[in-house]
């Protein structure tokens, strides 16, 4: 996968992340029409804070994004405000949520620039997401 030059206010940049976050304890509730929802929140989070999605993955217990961010933004803040937004949404609009879960996502998340981080690493992160 390429990534382009971006430039913001000055800076050109090359900012690709891998992101990778779960369910509360790995619960498998993000079937459809769940999940369909899900991807229009992580557009609609991505384009307000002038980010650009290069690809996104909703299975059934956690969420893959490859997402490139403007250094000055922060991976950090577009995760924190995909997570806000996306799980506020999904457990007003499904109230099922609500119910089967404290919150919806874990505090925790994995994280690496493009490249960087092998499916061996990833598949860690999940595992130890196991139970919390």
């Amino acid at each position: 996968m390429a990534v382009a030059l971006r430039s913001d206010s000055g800076v050109v940049f090359r900012c690709a992340f891998l992101v990778v976050w779960c369910t509360k304890y790995r619960r498998q509730v993000l079937g459809d029409p769940v999940a369909g929802r899900l991807r229009e929140l992580i557009h609609e989070v991505v384009d307000d804070k002038e980010a650009w999605l290069v690809e996104a993955e909703v299975a059934a217990d956690h969420v893959r994004l490859m997402v490139e961010v403007a250094p000055q933004y922060g991976v950090h803040r577009l995760v924190k405000a995909v997570k806000g937004r996306s799980s506020h949404a999904l457990r007003e609009e499904f109230p099922h949520l609500r119910s089967q879960l404290p919150t919806l996502w874990t505090n925790s998340y994995f994280v690496a620039t493009v490249g960087g981080a092998p499916d061996a690493m990833i598949e860690h992160y999940l595992e130890q997401q196991k139970g919390r």
